[in-house]
């Protein structure tokens, strides 16, 4: 890895939590200055401007969550399974970041919306991919008959997905973990339901 490369990676390291927490609208390139230690010329050396940093960002942080819950699924063997250790990582997931910013997919959906087409492109195409997984993981279960043959995977996918970015927004909101737990009971007793 180059120099300029190893730059790049740590401002992206060490911001990744700020624009999680502030969002792109409230992070400032003071808050990037700070977080690196970096002058606004190292940080405009390496990448084009705030937006840029921002999307890398983005990235960093699905990445981080993805792999978290990837490697939980990876020890399962029926589908299932893989979506009750899909949930079960998420509960995770999002309890050890609750008050450093939680999912990066509900905050920057929500603070891109409108104000950011090339960051919420990220975001849409994020949750594309995941609804593209849990389709996939619904339809082996129904061809290996853990699930209903007449089963709409897409409903199920969306349902999932809603239920968690839900749950997230709701006890964030209310600054009370236990309304996530509490929601991902309801999940899973869901999962559990799908025959």
């Amino acid at each position: 890895m180059t120099k300029a490369e190893k730059t790049r990676n740590y401002i992206v390291e060490k911001t990744a939590p700020i624009f999680n927490i502030k969002g792109y609208a409230g992070t400032s390139l003071n808050d990037i200055t700070a977080a690196t230690g970096l002058t606004k010329g190292s940080i405009y050396g390496n990448f084009a401007n705030k937006d840029e940093v921002a999307l890398a960002a983005f990235d960093y942080n699905l990445n981080d969550n993805v792999s978290k819950i990837e490697a939980a699924m990876a020890a399962q063997t029926t589908s299932k399974t893989k979506l009750m250790s899909y949930v079960d990582a998420y509960q995770s997931v999002i309890a050890s970041t609750f008050t450093s910013g939680g999912c990066p997919i509900l905050n920057t959906a929500i603070d891109s919306d409108d104000t950011h087409p090339a960051l919420r492109e990220k975001v849409v195409k994020a949750v594309l991919s995941w609804k593209k997984r849990i389709i996939k993981l619904i339809e082996e279960g129904i061809e290996n008959k853990e699930i209903a043959a007449d089963s709409n995977s897409e409903q199920i996918a969306l349902t999932i997905i809603a239920m968690i970015e839900g749950g997230i927004m709701i006890s964030r909101l209310m600054n009370k973990l236990e309304n996530w737990d509490l929601i991902i009971d309801s999940l899973k007793n869901y999962i559990n339901s799908l025959k």
